[in-house]
């Protein structure tokens, strides 16, 4: 504890539960910090103790309500910073706008670099995040970045299983990389669906690369948003043979029909993380929710006493 006398953790109102869970890990409190809304919509900040030297993080994903929590973000940062704490770290499990990182047609915004500027400008001097949805948002700071994964956790949770007869499958060329650690750390094949996007949100499955038939089918994604994709592909596994398909992400966005989608779909089970919070109405039985805090709390404590983050993964 004494170690930690000059760590503090702040944070708004996106994910109180997260950043309760941390706090207990670290065995510290919650600092003191009042976030509300002036009656016009404007966000209102006043932290409620001395900060002055402290090596303080601010735990805030931008989920929904985005904007809300975005600001919210930058303001704390903003406040902390002109409070004088010696270093403020933006504690991101969920990067908001990321999947808006390149010029796909012409006259497109890079909002993932706007929201990165931000966060800088903001006075921000390290971010701390979880499975970014595109790598190379790492690059768009010009401060350091600390990436965590959540594959070892989900990854423990299937090896309880004892799945032998399983197979990995990526719900897209894009997500092989991911889908080739968890195949990796649980000693199974590898397998692809192949699909094309003819608009965001619509997706096509066209035909699977690999073997799946006869086998339990763990699909992995980073972020499972109208859920679309992710049950389209499911009905695709199940056809081509596979006995059953569990479904895990790190990031359960779950917005429009995704869940009625998966309570309707043929999936067996969602293992998700708590990056995002779950509301009451977005439960259902068929979900496993899986705590980052421990992760997170770790990689806190290794950025305050300047020890590797990376020796996480080892």
């Amino acid at each position: 504890m004494a170690s930690y006398k000059k760590l503090k953790l702040f944070t708004g109102n996106a994910h109180p539960g997260l950043v309760s869970e941390i706090a207990e890990y670290l065995g510290v409190e919650v600092s003191a910090a009042s976030v509300k809304t002036f009656s016009d919509g404007e966000i209102n900040v006043f932290i409620d103790e001395s900060v002055r030297g402290a090596d303080v993080f601010v735990i805030q994903p931008t989920s929904t309500p985005v904007n809300d929590n975005l600001m919210e973000l930058l303001i704390l940062i903003d406040a902390l910073r002109r409070a004088s704490a010696r270093r403020v770290t933006a504690v991101l499990p969920y990067y908001g706008y990321a999947r808006q990182d390149r010029k796909a047609k012409a006259r497109d915004p890079i909002t993932a670099k706007l929201v990165a500027n931000l966060i800088t400008a903001a006075g921000a001097r390290r971010v701390l995040s979880v499975d970014l949805h595109a790598g190379q948002i790492q690059g768009f700071f010009d401060i350091p970045v600390d990436h965590l994964q959540a594959v070892p956790i989900l990854s423990e949770y299937f090896l309880n299983k004892q799945m032998d007869n399983g197979v990995v499958v990526s719900p897209d060329l894009g997500g092989v990389t991911r889908a080739r650690a968890l195949a990796e750390r649980l000693h199974l094949p590898l397998a692809i669906i192949d699909k094309r996007r003819p608009q965001p949100n619509v997706a096509e499955v066209m035909h699977i690369i690999g073997e799946v038939e006869g086998k339990k089918v763990i699909m992995i994604d980073d972020i499972i948003d109208t859920a679309g994709t992710i049950t389209l592909g499911a009905q695709a596994l199940l056809e081509n043979g596979a006995e059953e398909v569990y479904v895990c992400c790190t990031h359960p966005v779950f917005s429009g029909p995704a869940i009625e989608r998966l309570r309707n779909s043929v999936i067996k089970e969602v293992v998700i993380t708590n990056t995002i919070p779950l509301g009451p109405e977005k439960k259902t039985d068929k979900i496993k929710v899986l705590s980052i805090a421990p992760l997170l709390g770790e990689a806190i404590i290794r950025i305050h006493e300047d020890l590797s983050v990376s020796k996480l993964f080892d």
